[in-house]
């Protein structure tokens, strides 16, 4: 007779309860460059704040904010800071070790001269 084993749902939110803590995730999350991930991980910063409280405090729906900061959520700007602002995290740049990639060229046109 085969073993059957329960598993328990696992979500993350439940370990991530200090504020210190998330603020080090989100940093791991943004220093990876994956927007998946930092969606993800703010996300869970979310949850483990209450998706219900952060969501009014942006102005979108729990729903809306829940498929936003989803794996494969792709939050807009103004949902991003949003919700930066209503987990009370800053964010902040600074010089880069290394270019992972290049600068993409932008095109201009050529200016018009004035007749």
């Amino acid at each position: 007779m085969a073993t059957v084993t329960k598993t328990i749902p696992f979500d993350a939110a439940e370990f991530f309860a200090d504020p210190a803590d998330q603020a080090e995730l989100l940093n791991e999350a943004l220093a990876s460059g994956s927007a998946a991930f930092v969606a993800n991980v703010l996300g869970t910063i979310a949850r483990a704040r209450g998706m219900s409280k952060v969501a009014q405090e942006v102005g979108v729906t729990r729903e809306g904010l829940y498929k936003a900061l989803s794996e494969k959520g792709d939050p807009k700007l103004t949902t991003f800071l949003g919700v930066l602002s209503a987990l009370q995290l800053e964010l902040a740049a600074k010089p880069g070790k290394t270019r992972r990639h290049p600068l993409p060229r932008i095109k201009t046109r050529p200016r018009r001269k004035a007749a």
